[in-house]
């Protein structure tokens, strides 16, 4: 997975499916009826959910290198093992650390097994080059040594530092010091220079374009200084690099006021997806433009691209619809209600669930839906379903997901028993992708271990920094829905 291009984009700023009888396509639910399955238990598909956890980590463990790293994907199209990719990421790295503590937590492996595997993952990153407290976006999975020519193509890869990737990371080796205790001062001294004021640049009142109070999208460190800064800054606050933004604030290295100067949409005329509504409301002392867009008679904070593993992936951590119910939670009901919609009844697919993911005829890209995301040019679903947005809708629409989930395997065979579901399907041609990828099988492992042991991988993200900066921040938050 080369996600190279992605993330420069984004920061810069079949088979009838039964749910039951569906409205038509015309039919819009009012903006307070928007349901949320989560008051059900559901108890009657927890077997299938830990099955799918069970090939999903096959999957991750098929990944992981004798060096002890998550490389980027295999092929499981072929027959025999399926052989890791040469690259990895510090996302990839903190997926296959989450998903073994998920693992362990879940009894699918022992807890001498987890320790184990942790205790080789976090050797292999004590051993990787680093600058400024941070890890470089691209190392051979395989020893550890910093990749400057990318692996299939040969083509140069200047080495550079990304805050979104950098934060996974450092996600995935919290956790692991929770799950293992012996790993905690291991894991502390790893993360002792790892100081987000890095990545930060202070708020200036006087030319907020020049000085926005947000995180830059990362640095190329060959040059003098901090090195060569990307040209944007992560703006917008429903987005993946939120992250980042509450590690920052949970540890003091960035002021809590960060926050407030995120978009929730971009402010009105600066040109986006659709004109906002909303208002200016004061926060912390701070003017906060709390915009909203609407989507089928719905009211949402949008992502920048329309994507959902933008809105749903930082909340498998940090459990901002419990502090934020009447915000965050409301939004994430209603993000997965418009992916649902648009491809069950505005596309009329049959499945939904859209997201960056492989391109089922081989090859990356931004999959979404353009109408909940502020780029103006934003990511369309084209038919191209990926399941790990099924996984991340579990926690608002759980009936609905699974019943997706199945459909998938039913009408395309997208899963297997050895290593889970493929990368991802487009519905309109039946081409399934030959694939599994590291970050894709880590949130679906990481919404598999919320649903069957609630909390298990949250445990890092509700004390501290987070109950003490993060928390009051989500508590106060009032979008404008």
């Amino acid at each position: 997975m080369d996600r190279r291009t992605f993330l420069t984009a984004a920061g810069a700023g079949g088979a009838a499916l039964a749910l039951g009888a569906a409205p038509s396509a015309g039919a819009v639910a009012p903006a307070d009826a928007v349901p949320s399955l989560r008051r059900s238990a559901h108890t009657s598909d927890t077997p299938l959910l830990r099955k799918w956890f069970h090939s999903t980590y096959r999957s991750i463990e098929a990944m992981t290198t004798e060096f002890g790293l998550a490389a980027d994907k295999i092929d499981v199209s072929g027959p025999g093992t399926p052989v890791p990719s040469v690259q990895t990421s510090p996302t990839n790295i903190g997926c296959g650390l989450w998903a073994t503590a998920a693992a362990g937590g879940l009894g699918v492996i022992s807890r001498d097994a987890m320790e184990r595997k942790l205790t080789r993952t976090v050797s292999a990153v004590e051993q990787l080059e680093r600058a400024h407290g941070f890890w470089f976006n691209w190392y051979d999975a395989h020893d550890g040594s910093l990749l400057t020519t990318w692996p299939a193509t040969g083509d140069p890869v200047r080495p550079f530092l990304s805050s979104v990737d950098n934060a996974w990371l450092v996600t995935g080796l919290r956790i692991a010091a929770d799950a293992a205790p012996a790993l905690r001062p291991r894991v502390a001294k790893l993360l002792a220079g790892a100081d987000w004021s890095y990545y930060y640049t202070p708020y200036d009142a006087a030319d907020p374009v020049a000085g926005p109070g947000q995180l830059r999208g990362g640095f190329w460190p060959d040059k003098p200084g901090k090195g060569e800064p990307t040209g944007h800054h992560y703006g917008a606050l429903n987005t993946e690099p939120r992250m980042a933004s509450y590690l920052g604030i949970a540890d003091g290295s960035i002021p809590a006021d960060h926050y407030w100067h995120l978009f929730r949409t971009l402010l009105p005329g600066m040109g986006q997806e659709q004109e906002p509504e909303g208002s200016y409301v004061a926060m912390d002392g701070i003017r906060v433009w709390q915009g909203h867009y609407t989507y089928r008679g719905r009211k949402l904070v949008p992502t920048w691209g329309g994507s959902m593993f933008e809105a749903l992936m930082v909340p498998l951590f940090v459990p901002e619809p419990e502090w934020s119910p009447r915000a965050w939670g409301l939004t994430h009901d209603r993000y997965v209600r418009s992916q649902i919609e648009h491809g069950m009844q505005e596309e009329g697919y049959g499945y939904w669930g859209f997201s960056p993911a492989n391109i089922p005829a081989g090859g990356y890209r931004e999959y979404g839906v353009d109408a909940i995301g502020m780029q103006e040019e934003g990511y369309n679903s084209l038919g191209v379903v990926t399941p790990h947005a099924s996984f991340l809708a579990l926690p608002h629409a759980r009936g609905e997901a699974v019943a997706n989930l199945k459909a998938l395997d039913a009408d395309f065979g997208a899963y297997d028993d050895t290593y889970g579901f493929r990368d991802s399907v487009d519905v309109t041609t039946g081409r399934v992708s030959d694939f599994v990828l590291a970050l894709d099988q880590g949130m679906v492992a990481a919404a598999l271990a919320q649903q069957l042991s609630p909390g298990l991988l949250q445990r890092p993200f509700r004390t501290g920094g987070f109950a003490s900066r993060v928390r009051p921040l989500l508590t106060k938050e009032r979008f404008s829905i």
